[in-house]
């Protein structure tokens, strides 16, 4: 529920970045696994293409952020419909080489 009433506030597909955290993964360095982050991205996805249009939901970037780091960060984005991450406190670590240069 909370996605579809987030997701009605959209503009230009190509202009806009929707970032996505499960409620429970905020401050407790837990993460989803590959196949629940891309089950809820491919979800918002397909909300995309059948409220707004195909063409949106093609060029709008979902990114993942809930504790990603330079480890999970593989897995993650070997998913077809994560496009990114948000990333928090591994920012500040030697590791977010790691995490750039994940999807490489």
């Amino acid at each position: 529920a909370v996605v579809s009433t987030q997701s009605g506030h959209y503009g230009r597909g190509s202009k806009v970045v929707i970032a996505y955290e499960p409620v429970w993964a905020i401050g407790t360095g837990e993460v989803a696994t590959p196949e629940i982050a891309q089950e809820t991205h491919l979800n918002i996805r397909s909300w995309l293409s059948e409220n707004v249009s195909p063409e949106v939901a093609a060029s709008v970037r979902i990114i993942y952020g809930g504790s990603v780091n330079g480890k999970n960060c593989k897995d993650l984005a070997s998913q077809p419909d994560i496009d990114g991450f948000l990333v928090g406190g591994a920012s500040l670590k030697p590791e977010f080489v790691d995490i750039i240069n994940c999807n490489c």
